[in-house]
């Protein structure tokens, strides 16, 4: 009877482990202006995380991210901006910097959040989450250059990611967010 007990007690504990699967939702982070962000706040909409550079040959990319941005933005659609330096420190800026350049260069609206790393041994809590499965539940995505776009449903949930030099136009990430 004891060892049923046990094994009773067991069960509940992992699957109370398995249901509590951490989502975007769970993660604070700071905005590019230094304020505490609360990515609960995106509860009910989906989301596109997008590591950016300001060097970058792919740096043009913020026209179209601002472009899908205006575009969704009123349908339950936010894309967040997290500026790195990790790949031939294409974003080496402060804040301040950061901002002005996309700002003024792109007409970027979407949030810009703080510069963090998006890969190594300083990686960013929000990026371990993306790029291990053992984190988000669905895949392992390892960040391969500057404006890899990852897809985050309406709960939280990872869903998918898209390369870097993929357009954020393109069919699979509009189909995504129309569906």
């Amino acid at each position: 009877m004891k060892k049923l007990s046990l094994i009773f007690a067991m069960a509940i504990m992992i699957s109370g482990a398995v249901s509590a699967q951490t989502t975007l939702h769970s993660f604070k982070t700071k905005t590019i202006d230094g304020k505490e962000f609360d990515l609960a706040s995106l509860k009910g909409k989906k989301v596109l995380v997008v590591n950016t550079a300001s060097k970058c040959g792919l740096t043009p990319q913020y026209k179209e991210l601002e472009a899908l941005y205006k575009k969704y933005k009123d349908r339950n659609f936010v894309i967040i901006g997290f500026p790195a330096n990790n790949f031939l420190s294409q974003e080496p800026g402060t804040e301040a910097e950061i901002k002005e350049f996309c700002e003024l260069n792109y007409g970027v609206t979407f949030p810009m959040m703080s510069k963090i790393s998006v890969k190594g041994k300083d990686m960013d809590p929000i990026y371990k989450w993306l790029t291990n499965k053992s984190e988000n539940g669905k895949m392992d995505a390892g960040v391969t250059w500057n404006f890899q776009k990852f897809m985050i449903d309406e709960n939280g949930n990872f869903v998918d990611f898209v390369s870097p030099r993929e357009s954020p136009m393109s069919d699979k990430i509009v189909k995504w967010i129309e569906n």
